[in-house]
């Protein structure tokens, strides 16, 4: 038998100027059983190249072996969360707002303080820049004033 043409093809195919179909009649020829002795050395590579096709499928088993190797089975445990583990976000926002509110009530106390302090019932109140010198003189003369005695001299003292 005359194996000429299939001479051919394997050197086209090795030169990569083969097509689809000159490649399925290499692969039908070295799938027989009879085979020239001298060709009998490609065999194994097409006969290899048909295998693999037809390895490549999955099994109709292939899901259940993937689920038995990742699904093992595990004991799911319930956590029990408490009241007070469910307030706690609660808790914390509350102490903050907490927080906040001291420190800007203690910031607004600390601006006041500075400011002039509000008269009391028979001082006068200071205008600002005045001295503390002229509201005490203020003080002594609305004392004279309402005819309470204002001690000039100290007393002396009874122990002698």
């Amino acid at each position: 038998m005359d194996y000429k043409y299939i001479s051919q093809l394997l050197e086209r195919y090795w030169n990569a100027e083969t097509t689809l179909e000159e490649e399925e009649i290499l692969k039908a020829f070295f799938r027989q059983d009879n085979v020239p002795a001298d060709l009998l050395r490609y065999k194994a590579l097409f006969s290899y190249q048909a295998q693999e096709v037809e390895d490549d499928r999955l099994g109709a088993n292939f899901d259940e072996k993937m689920m038995s190797m990742i699904c093992e089975p595990e004991t799911v445990k319930a956590k029990i969360i408490t009241f007070q583990q469910k307030l706690k976000p609660l808790f914390k926002a509350a102490a903050i707002v907490a927080i906040m509110l001291t420190l800007g009530n203690a910031a607004q106390v600390s601006f006041k303080s500075n400011t002039t302090p509000a008269p009391t019932a028979g001082t006068p109140a200071l205008q600002h820049g005045q001295s503390v010198a002229i509201s005490d003189s203020a003080a002594v003369d609305t004392m004279h004033q309402s005819c309470i005695d204002v001690p000039q001299q100290p007393t002396p003292s009874l122990i002698k």
